[in-house]
């Protein structure tokens, strides 16, 4: 017959789990002065009479050809960045540093 340690991870978790279960939970006190708890609640109004829409648009004719060239330098710059990360000199350097 063949006995099997159980795994000390999982009991270990477990008991983290027990201990902090039978933690008290703290007393609170209020956060709120007495003087903040005597005032009165303020009035609930409707959505509908708040103006969310933007009265002015930030775009302009110029936003589009803007936004073209700025994705233009991010596809080279990303096509610059795909190269090797260690130059070939730099790597037969290596190689024979590790053969050594």
């Amino acid at each position: 017959m063949t006995l099997t340690r159980p795994p000390s991870k999982l009991l270990f978790a477990l008991g983290l789990a027990a201990l902090a279960g039978c933690t008290p939970f703290p007393e609170l006190s209020s956060p709120a002065s007495e003087a903040a708890l005597a005032q009165p609640y303020p009035d609930l109004i409707p959505l509908d009479g708040l103006n969310t829409r933007m009265e002015t648009s930030r775009i302009t004719p110029d936003t589009a050809p803007a936004i073209e060239a700025r994705a233009t330098r991010l596809r080279d710059r990303a096509a610059r960045l795909g190269g090797p990360v260690v130059d070939p000199a730099t790597r037969g350097r290596m190689r024979t540093g590790v053969q050594q």
